[in-house]
């Protein structure tokens, strides 16, 4: 099998390393890829926004399937394109994937199908958003509802801060096109999870519920960024969680998009919040989450690419089984470019460990500089998953490889899981 990874993230590394998991014949060609990626696959240097010179690529390579990470393709389009000219590809549509493209449509199609979510209210008059928001009441979030790169929501302690906030998306264009519109939205107090589902369109497959940290800084303090390490399994979100998020969430959701005439194909992700008054949705990803994918798919005992195939060529679910997952504990820990999330600088040379079993790195900013060294080239720039008997010591694990990557102005949180690991003195028990 002949497989096209779309992307160059941590991501991408961690499914084009499960690929070769589950089928080590397998040939991966990755566009366009990163140092990381290029150990198991070849790289193609095709931008992964270029539906049309991707398209070529999967057609002079016969490959056999097309997987897309990122969000920016499909919302560009490329399964609409790919499907046009018959190639196997697996993802949501561009219509599909407004799902996550578009926040506003998301609350209207979680509206329809009685999705439990926060009250919102979708503004483009910096002033009509600020009367909003004082009627909501601090705290409050602003959201903005194009794609940010997963900076485009801010918690706003007080009006003043909203007020900033309304101002630079909606006056500055702080997020440019995708600030133009944004929501003024009910604040969630609780606990968030993420949860993938592979789907057909009608047929659910839900993955381990991940916990993400967005906050820089230990303790969840400082600037909202995409990520910063996430661990699973989640003591609270067992399987009758995973059942009533699958009942109340993702099968009313997925009626609505067919509804709708946009039946969603390919790994949903439902971010949660599990507050006093039961569970919300905050919001979908219409693609595998980046830290979380990174921290589920070395848990995972079953295939990734039986059921991915079957979706990609549009045979669908129905024969499929659940997935299966390890006795075991993974905990992920960013290690991030100095300046990161606001001015993230690259070019610093990296100085990798020796590998370690049971730890994996998977590169999402890293280059190779003219002379061979690896250098930094975006802000995460590489996720260190280990995978142990306990949560507290895959934790140590994980922050031990953190510490061996050396390179100027690096930052991680040796935290990860903290919650869990003070939920309960025997949380580390498999």
């Amino acid at each position: 099998m002949r497989v096209l990874i779309v992307g160059g993230g941590g991501r991408e590394h961690a499914l084009a390393w499960k690929l070769r998991q589950d089928d080590p014949n397998i040939e991966l060609i990755a566009a366009p890829g990163n140092p990381g990626l290029a150990q198991l696959a070849r790289c193609a240097p095709v931008p992964a926004n270029d539906a049309e010179r991707l398209a070529a690529l999967a057609e002079s390579e016969r490959v056999t399937m097309t997987l897309v990470g990122p969000e920016a393709p499909l919302a560009v389009g490329i399964v609409d394109r790919f499907r046009a000219r018959g190639l196997p590809i697996f993802g949501p549509t561009r219509y599909a994937a407004e799902v996550e493209t578009s926040k506003s449509a998301a609350k209207e199609i979680m509206g329809k199908g009685e999705v439990p979510t926060a009250r919102a209210e979708r503004h483009t008059d910096p002033d009509q958003a600020k009367r909003a928001a004082r009627e909501f009441g601090a705290p409050v979030v602003i959201k903005a509802s194009g794609l940010a790169a997963g900076k485009g929501v801010i918690v706003c302690q007080s009006m003043e801060e909203a007020d900033r906030a309304i101002d630079s998306m909606l006056r500055l264009g702080a997020f440019g096109a995708a600030g133009t519109e944004l929501l003024v939205e009910e604040f969630l107090d609780g606990e968030e999870l993420s949860v993938f589902a592979m789907t057909d369109g009608t047929r659910v497959l839900p993955m381990l519920p991940a916990q993400d940290h967005k906050r820089l800084l230990e303790g969840d303090r400082g600037p909202n960024t995409g990520g910063m390490g996430a661990y699973a399994p989640v003591s609270i979100g067992g399987s009758m969680f995973v059942d009533e998020v699958v009942t109340r969430v993702f099968h009313p959701t997925l009626t609505v998009l067919r509804e709708q005439g946009r039946p969603f194909t390919g790994l949903l992700y439902a971010g949660l919040m599990l507050t006093s008054q039961g569970l919300r949705v905050i919001e979908f990803n219409c693609r595998f989450g980046d830290p979380e994918t990174q921290t589920l798919l070395p848990l995972m005992d079953s295939s990734l690419l039986e059921p991915m195939f079957a979706v990609a060529t549009e045979e669908g679910l129905a024969g499929a089984s659940s997935f299966s997952w390890r006795a075991a504990h993974a905990v992920t820990t960013v290690v991030a470019a100095a300046g990161y999330p606001e001015r993230p600088r690259t070019g610093d040379r990296i100085t990798l460990p020796k590998p370690t079993k049971g730890v994996e790195l998977f590169h999402a900013g890293t280059a190779v500089a003219p002379g061979g060294a690896l250098v930094t080239s975006g802000g995460r720039v590489i996720a260190v998953t280990a995978v142990a008997a306990t949560l507290a010591e895959a934790q140590e694990r994980s922050v031990r490889g953190a510490e061996a990557i050396q390179f100027e102005g690096r930052q991680y949180r040796s935290d990860i899981a903290w919650r869990e690991l003070s939920r309960s003195p025997g949380a580390g028990a498999a």
